[in-house]
């Protein structure tokens, strides 16, 4: 954790060690702007298959995960068309890693993702995305909302995706600099985020189905954008 933060995803520590060693853990991981969660001693021995595990553990993988101030510099000196891909509580790898294939194809900048709650990238995602998520830079964020704010602040337009309500995403153009917010499975995006975001678009389905999945509307929306400012055939 000291020499790669960046591929620690998370932390977890038991419940039942010392005080001076929660602290040292706590130090590191804010330092490294790990998410750490407590747990039982039992379910660190489960984790780890032996009892020798001092008390702590943690998820890492291959991917980098980026914080958002890694990438915000560089938008202000870019001036070419811009595409973010926010995920407001994705679950399912899969999902995660269908969304990174195609946001690589549409040329989308980043996909960010929050640190809790949410599938994170690891062997799964990168397997899905046919390894777009070792070249498309991965952002985790603190907060789904704040963040939207924060893009908002750095002359982005927020769309939110919804089934429900909203406007038609084929009734104008996605603007040249856009942040596409994506719900979760079965709960779509959550009412804060929703609010926060500039629009609401819908994506106009037939039939009884009334939805689509999370990672099928995304690239839906992502190419959308692409139509206007992407890479012409």
């Amino acid at each position: 954790m000291k020499d790669s933060p960046e591929r620690v995803q998370k932390i977890y520590l038991g419940k039942n060690v010392s005080d001076r060693f929660s602290l040292q853990i706590g130090a590191l991981a804010e330092k490294g702007k790990v998410v750490v969660q407590r747990v039982a001693p039992e379910i660190l021995t489960e984790m780890c298959g032996t009892s020798n595990h001092q008390g702590v553990a943690c998820r890492s993988g291959d991917v980098p995960m980026l914080d958002l101030q890694d990438i915000l510099p560089g938008f202000s000196e870019k001036k070419e068309p811009l595409l973010l891909v926010l995920l407001d509580h994705v679950q399912d790898p899969h999902n995660l890693g269908a969304v990174v294939r195609t946001a690589e194809a549409c040329g989308a900048t980043a996909v960010l993702f929050p640190k809790r709650r949410a599938a994170l990238p690891g062997g799964t995602v990168v397997k899905v995305s046919a390894g777009a998520a070792l070249r498309v830079p991965m952002v985790a964020v603190n907060n789904v909302t704040q963040t939207v704010k924060e893009l908002q602040q750095n002359g982005f337009w927020t769309i939110g995706l919804d089934n429900r309500k909203g406007r038609s995403l084929w009734s104008e153009p996605l603007p040249e600099k856009t942040l596409l917010v994506v719900g979760s499975e079965g709960e779509g995006l959550s009412r804060l985020v929703a609010e926060t975001c500039d629009e609401i678009v819908k994506i106009p389905v037939a039939g009884s189905t009334g939805s689509l999945n999370a990672s099928v509307a995304c690239a839906v929306g992502m190419f959308e954008w692409a139509r206007k400012w992407g890479v012409q055939a």
